[in-house]
């Protein structure tokens, strides 16, 4: 729906606005545009590429989403609760939640799932569905809005129930991985962003981003730089991606013996993905402490024929418990930077602003723009012919975008 509002970021308190929120945003929206069209050409650097087995820059930028989600709902729904009531409020958030779903199924495409009548009859409504409910429909707009639904029944509660739902769904998760979730995501055809389950751990950046929330519309006089208040912040930032990068030292339980490289270079998931074998640990029980610690975040991890792939690895494909964990953390600590910059010091960029304001909008554009310039710009170009095709993208999205902000038109759901 197209119409005419203030942005979405409104303060807390009257007569002022949270300028980080909208920066944040604007930032993140910027970075889903670099990796999602800059990420296919042979030049661009490993760190901006999806390859699903560790965390790179470009996995951070989902989890930023979901963090602002929760920031935003917490933040607006406790006051349409007050002027609307509960009952309303409710009903309300579900129905735009519901139609944000049926956006998804519009904008996310599939391609036809028969070639024949006979052959739809054949392959039945679950063999017709099956395949865009595991993959095509469930991308980023479809998780923020069932992670959100899941969220819900929580957003105004304390701290403390949050943080028991964000612990009770990673749990879930754990175990439906230990099940089927964690095989079946990562086989043909291969699930998105965790798949359908994977609203079990998106729901940690979400729901930290509603703990946020709480402390970031705190009176400024509470907020200063060098406040304990902001300090307590980033402790707990750091502590929450250590902790992140602790569960993923589970992963190198599955290093592969040089000796057996060969002969299991064609498995790419180990076995025992989840619980691992008795005889892993065995293997390194030998070994000095190094061999336990995991790559840190941003750090390729060897190849999947000197490690299989397992739950404990940070994977953006199988939502697997550490890579939220840690990218919530770092979105924390992302946001914090911006609360700094921008409430505190008043920085802010135009840039940013823009497309902070008016993000769903440049999710669904962006897409289009980068179809009408990438048949231009080869995928083997060399660095100064993809950067210049980059640059354009970047251009006329930013034109388009930019006559709905000066309009004051905004989409949103």
């Amino acid at each position: 729906m197209l119409i005419k509002l203030p942005p979405a970021a409104d303060s807390p308190t009257p007569g002022k606005r949270l300028v980080s929120l909208d920066q944040f945003r604007g930032y993140t929206v910027i970075g889903m545009f670099l990796v999602n069209y800059f990420g296919s050409y042979a030049v661009c650097p490993q760190v901006l590429r999806h390859t699903h087995d560790y965390c790179s820059y470009a996995d951070t930028i989902m989890p930023h989403f979901l963090f602002a989600v929760g920031f935003a709902l917490r933040l607006t729904f406790g006051r349409r609760v007050e002027a609307q009531g509960t009952a309303a409020a409710y009903g309300r958030m579900v129905r735009r939640l519901l139609g944000l779903i049926l956006v998804c199924l519009v904008v996310y495409t599939v391609g036809p799932r028969a070639e024949n009548w006979e052959q739809l009859k054949q392959i039945g409504f679950w063999g017709a569905i099956s395949g865009p409910l595991k993959r095509d429909w469930f991308q980023t707009l479809m998780h923020i809005a069932v992670t959100s639904l899941w969220v819900l029944p929580v957003l105004r509660s304390g701290a403390a129930t949050r943080i028991a739902w964000m612990v009770g769904s990673g749990l879930a998760h754990v175990g439906l991985s230990y099940w089927f979730a964690f095989t079946w995501v990562n086989t043909a055809p291969n699930g998105i962003d965790g798949g359908p389950l994977g609203f079990l751990t998106w729901c940690i950046p979400t729901l930290v981003g509603t703990l946020a929330c709480d402390i970031f519309v705190k009176p400024r006089e509470q907020l200063h730089l060098f406040s304990p208040t902001l300090f307590k912040v980033a402790l707990a930032s750091i502590a929450m991606m250590a902790f992140a990068w602790v569960i993923s030292c589970g992963t190198r339980l599955y290093d592969v013996p040089e000796s057996q490289v060969e002969a299991l270079r064609d498995e790419k998931l180990a076995p025992d993905p989840v619980w691992p074998a008795a005889e892993r640990f065995e293997a390194k029980s030998g070994q000095g402490w190094q061999a336990w610690l995991a790559e840190p975040p941003f750090v390729k991890p060897p190849d999947d024929a000197h490690r299989k792939w397992n739950y404990w690895m940070m994977s953006q494909r199988a939502g697997t418990l550490s890579y939220p964990t840690f990218a919530a953390g770092f979105s924390l600590l992302v946001y914090l930077l911006f609360f700094i910059a921008c409430d505190l010091y008043g920085w802010q960029l135009a840039f940013f602003r823009t497309f902070g304001t008016n993000a769903l909008l440049g999710y669904v554009l962006h897409g289009m723009v980068a179809s009408a310039v990438k048949p231009f710009f080869p995928k083997d170009s060399p660095a100064w012919y993809a950067l210049t095709g980059l640059f354009i993208f970047f251009l006329v999205t930013w034109i388009i975008i930019r006559h709905f902000e000066k309009q004051k038109i905004f989409l949103r759901v």
